[in-house]
C-alpha cells in the first residue's frame, strides 16, 4: 500500500472534481492531459536531490526509506509529476510535495482526501484526512 500525489502546471483553477479526473487519467498514462511547463522539471529536479528514484539507489539503501521514500519509480513527463510513498512516510512526503508545489507555483493533487491545493493557499495540512487520532 502506498500514499500518492501528483503535482501538475495549470493556468486555470480545477475543482476537486476535475483535478481527480485529470489525476486519473495521468495516473493511466496520459501526459497529453497537461501542458509541459520548466517548473515541472525544476519540481522532479530539486525532489530527486532530496530523495532519489527507486531505481537509482544502492541495494543496501533499499529499506531506507528516510534516504529515499518512493514505493515505485515516480510517474513523470514535461507537465505532471505523480509519486508514490510508503505509508510511514506520507506525513513527510505529503509536507514535502506541498511545500516543494508551492515553491515552484505547481498545483497539488492528494488522491486520498481527493483534494487540490493551489500555490496561493495555506500548506497542506500537517495532520492527513486519513489519520483519527
Amino acid at each position: 500500500m502506498s500514499c500518492d500525489y501528483g503535482v501538475w502546471f495549470s493556468s486555470k483553477r480545477l475543482s476537486s472534481d476535475e483535478a481527480g479526473r485529470l489525476y486519473e487519467a495521468l495516473s493511466e498514462g496520459s501526459p497529453d492531459m497537461v501542458e509541459a511547463h520548466p517548473s515541472v522539471t525544476a519540481f522532479y529536479d530539486e525532489l530527486v536531490m532530496l530523495h532519489p528514484e527507486i531505481d537509482t539507489i544502492p541495494e543496501d539503501r533499499i529499506d531506507d526509506h528516510d534516504y529515499c521514500p518512493w514505493s515505485c519509480a515516480i510517474d513523470r513527463s514535461p507537465g505532471h509529476v505523480i509519486v508514490a510513498c510508503v505509508w510511514p512516510k506520507a506525513d513527510h512526503v505529503g509536507a514535502l510535495i506541498s511545500s516543494l508545489a508551492r515553491r515552484h507555483g505547481l498545483i497539488m493533487y492528494d488522491p486520498q482526501s481527493h483534494r487540490v491545493f493551489y500555490p496561493d493557499e495555506a500548506p497542506h495540512p500537517s495532520k492527513p484526512w486519513w489519520k483519527l487520532w
